[in-house]
């Protein structure tokens, strides 16, 4: 079954228990904790030990530094939004799984020679969408993907039914109510 990923983005600490539960409630039981903010790893590090069973990861993680905040607070899975040289062998050596970001086939090669092929599509939308995944799915018949930025209620299932799409990225259920928002991913897609 293919993973739903919400992209989120916490501002205050004290929205972090109530955001997660409403991803949960709505029955999805991951979400990628943004380091955009200066509270992430803490926010990380309460949604780990408040939902043990739920697959929280670090999203926006753009150099080693904060890859290893990531992990420390628990971090199960790591996102960026390019591909970080850094990044990658830091997850490479401590046995994290990283979901590095690319766009075009000379990233996807580079990611490759890493050994990396789950891959974030980023910003999905704006390069091609699924038109763009397919051409380069025929390229790289190795690889699978996770569009971020682009996807939506309007078009996730689309996404979903190709089959070199690994799981859907984005923050679109993280706006107005998440747990509605959810569960109307989850009556589209029928997962």
């Amino acid at each position: 079954m293919k993973e739903i990923i919400p992209v989120v983005v916490i501002n205050d600490v004290n929205d972090t228990l109530k955001t997660l539960s409403a991803l949960r409630e709505g029955g999805i039981n991951c979400a990628e904790i943004t380091f955009r903010t200066a509270c992430a790893k803490e926010a990380i590090e309460i949604g780990v030990k408040a939902f043990p069973d739920m697959n929280i990861g670090a999203g926006t993680v753009i150099n080693g530094d904060q890859a290893k905040q990531a992990v420390q607070a628990g971090a199960k899975f790591l996102v960026s939004p390019g591909f970080s040289d850094e990044v990658a062998v830091f997850c490479k050596e401590n046995n994290i799984t990283y979901y590095p970001g690319v766009v075009t086939p000379t990233e996807i090669m580079h990611a490759i020679s890493f050994g990396y092929t789950i891959l974030k599509f980023f910003p999905a939308g704006v390069f091609g969408g699924l038109k763009a995944l397919k051409a380069m799915s025929a390229a790289f018949p190795q690889v699978r993907f996770i569009p971020t930025g682009g996807v939506d209620l309007s078009n996730i299932k689309e996404f979903l039914e190709f089959d070199k799409i690994y799981a859907i990225g984005g923050s679109f259920m993280m706006k107005g109510d998440i747990v509605a928002n959810c569960k109307e991913i989850k009556r589209i897609c029928e997962l």
